[in-house]
């Protein structure tokens, strides 16, 4: 699908140079002499380069489509994470470099969206929200609210968050998955 140089925004996809690009960052510039552009930072989703290009207002790019799909997480071993298909019951496989830290928060029966490029899995999306427990935390030092009222905690699953002082070991919390960050206590 075109779409104009204009209408490019953070976290699209983009065909470019015959290569998948994730954009990172954009930016529209209108100097005082000249036609406006789009400066765009893009990462290759294969390559693992990052690529700064301008656009001309009036250029038109290429947006991938991608298809959507329903899984549910089922284990994983060394390398890979497994998946299945709440439908039709296909079950996948993908490599655990491609979903990163995020896949620590994976836990059995989560349902995720899997995003394909040419039946290729290129992203797995988590629920904005998931329950985690918290297995170690530091004790709490009084009168520490002049400076951060967070303190470190390590989760069950052996991700690092920062929790507020109420927190303690064993408790369950509510993580945002995208930013990996504390919500609230359950």
């Amino acid at each position: 699908m075109k779409i104009n140089a204009g209408e490019i925004r953070v976290g699209m996809l983009l065909e470019h140079k015959n290569d998948l690009w994730q954009v990172l960052k954009t930016q529209h510039v209108k100097p005082g002499k000249g036609g406006a552009f789009a400066q765009v930072e893009m990462k290759s989703v294969n390559k693992n380069t990052k690529l700064n290009e301008r656009f001309r207002s009036n250029e038109t790019v290429e947006k991938a489509s991608l298809e959507e799909i329903q899984f549910n997480f089922l284990y994983e071993d060394e390398n890979n994470y497994f998946f299945i298909n709440t439908k039709s019951f296909d079950q996948i496989e993908i490599k655990k470099n491609i979903i990163g830290d995020k896949g620590k928060l994976l836990t059995e029966n989560l349902g995720v969206t899997i995003s394909f490029y040419n039946d290729l899995p290129i992203s797995v999306d988590l629920p904005n929200q998931v329950t985690c427990k918290i297995d170690t935390t530091d004790a709490a030092l009084k009168g520490q609210t002049v400076s951060s009222s967070y303190k470190p905690a390590m989760l069950v699953n052996g991700l690092n968050i920062q929790v507020p002082p109420f927190i303690e070991s064993g408790d369950e919390v509510i993580v945002d998955s995208r930013s990996l960050e504390y919500i609230k206590k359950i």
